[in-house]
């Protein structure tokens, strides 16, 4: 389903990029998600979207699903399949190999196991993406640790994976030139303010109340700090109350889905994000891009990107005062927040750019077709 997330996004930005010249281009997707609409803009782009493909499990609708796709791609007939996300790569996979295609890819933007789960449930999963490795030509992942994972617990051979990060638009966040107290006013914020700022939608993974009480710790000690949370989602009121309750109404604002998070990103003094889990997370790329050292939970591809005392710092997660100490040590030592600012400019290169994440994809493709 195209929901507003990285994953999404450059899954978009890809096949509409793809050298047409040399790859013809069908995009299937589960329907319903915020970003169906985006797809009338795909030029030569052929789109199909599945009913029965959604994000939650359920035996009915899975199986129609899987019908649904063997039958398109017996009729589609494509020399590649690439699939993305947990569910709808497990099922697209196979329904690839059922259908008879001759390559078949998948690119890991996390794992449907984690840490927060009942062992059952994660090792469900676990044996679900070793199964489905085994009719799987190529493994790509967006972080080096979730490589590391996935050779841990032996899915698919190593031989097979392939590192291509979740790319952004560097050059849409690198020396960003605003009217810095112009911009403060438009969001209703005071010029001498300090901001913490994080993105992401509003579901359990994102983990945001961990934000929120992080907000109250620092509130507690520093004053003219605001927190800015950009994105919007299923727990918009679970979020709302937790600000009332704490008494942080004008402390934390939710800003919605913003269009100028790059220059949201400008004003912004450090980021943070209490995710629990993320394959790569493009948010703190643009961070860093930005030159706004991360503060984070040691997770996933958080420790790809994160280096403590470099360009942020790492805790374990759901230790919110450690991560809120972290904020209150940058605020109070301008000279060592202007240090991680720097490095966090210089700690993103080229292969984080989504031109060059497509012309990885490109020359996989390319490859792949070779070896038929």
């Amino acid at each position: 389903m195209l929901e507003l997330g990285g994953a999404q996004n450059n899954t978009l930005y890809t096949v509409q990029n793809l050298d047409k010249d040399k790859f013809d281009v069908v995009l299937i997707s589960g329907a319903g998600g915020i970003l169906d609409q985006e797809t009338a803009k795909l030029a030569n782009v052929k789109v199909i979207f599945i009913k029965n493909l959604l994000r939650q499990i359920n035996p009915f609708n899975d199986f129609f699903a899987l019908m649904s796709l063997i039958s398109i791609l017996k009729k589609e007939k494509p020399d590649i399949v690439h699939t993305h996300s947990s569910k709808a790569g497990i099922l697209g996979r196979f329904a690839a190999k059922i259908a008879g295609v001759p390559k078949i890819v998948h690119t890991f933007h996390g794992f449907g196991f984690n840490d927060f789960q009942t062992p059952l449930i994660r090792n469900i999963y676990i044996f679900s993406e070793k199964l489905t490795s085994l009719v799987s030509n190529k493994l790509i992942f967006v972080s080096e640790q979730n490589m590391s994972t996935a050779g841990f617990y032996k899915i698919g051979k190593k031989t097979d994976y392939l590192l291509v990060r979740s790319g952004i638009k560097l050059s849409n966040y690198r020396n960003i030139k605003i009217n810095t107290l112009a911009k403060k006013r438009e969001l209703g914020l005071q010029e001498n303010s300090k901001i913490i700022t994080t993105i992401g939608p509003f579901k359990p993974q994102k983990n945001l109340i961990d934000f929120i009480k992080v907000a109250k710790n620092v509130s507690e000690k520093l004053t003219d700090v605001i927190f800015l949370i950009i994105g919007d989602g299923q727990q918009r009121n679970i979020l709302e109350e937790e600000i009332r309750k704490l008494k942080l109404t004008g402390k934390v604002l939710l800003l919605g889905w913003r269009n100028d998070i790059n220059e949201i990103l400008a004003i912004t003094d450090i980021f943070s994000m209490t995710s629990l889990w993320e394959g790569l997370p493009r948010s703190a790329v643009e961070a860093l891009v930005s030159g706004k050292p991360v503060i984070a939970y040691s997770i996933d591809g958080n420790n790809d990107i994160i280096k403590n005392g470099y360009n942020g710092f790492l805790t374990k997660p759901k230790d919110i005062d450690a991560l809120s100490e972290n904020i209150i040590k940058l605020l109070k030592d301008e000279k060592l927040l202007n240090n991680l600012s720097q490095n966090a400019k210089n700690s993103i290169d080229g292969t984080f750019d989504i031109d060059y994440m497509v012309k990885q994809q490109e020359n996989l493709y390319t490859n792949l077709i070779k070896e038929r």
